[in-house]
């Protein structure tokens, strides 16, 4: 329900590689349009949200939140998800319903040491 979208959060893609210099190079995150003020749901994920079957038979299980909101364009698993200060790898990403109206995303909140 368009109602359960609660959060706003801004979507990221990683913006080309650029050499830094030094033999390396630096990665920075632009937003996609539009990114600022995206409203969605975030819900704890659960283990039956997460679980699949992979080719040997053995349940592997992904995430940490699952994010549904109107279908944004621009996001796919190369995208993040800033929230609240947090940072969230966006791992699955389906057009939820196969509409083209809404999604549903697994994101897992990225940790820094």
């Amino acid at each position: 329900m368009i109602g359960d979208y609660q959060h706003r959060v801004t979507f990221q893609d990683p913006s080309p590689p650029v050499a830094d210099g030094r033999g390396g190079y630096t990665q920075t995150w632009h937003d996609i349009t539009p990114a600022l003020g995206w409203k969605v749901s975030i819900t704890p994920a659960t283990a039956g949200d997460l679980e699949r079957i992979s080719g040997g038979g053995s349940v592997v299980t992904t995430g940490t939140v699952i994010v549904r909101g109107r279908r944004h364009p621009g996001v796919s698993t190369k995208t993040r998800m800033l929230f609240n200060g947090k940072t969230f790898s966006i791992t699955g990403a389906i057009d939820d319903a196969y509409r083209g109206a809404t999604m549903a995303l697994t994101a897992v909140e990225q940790v820094t040491a």
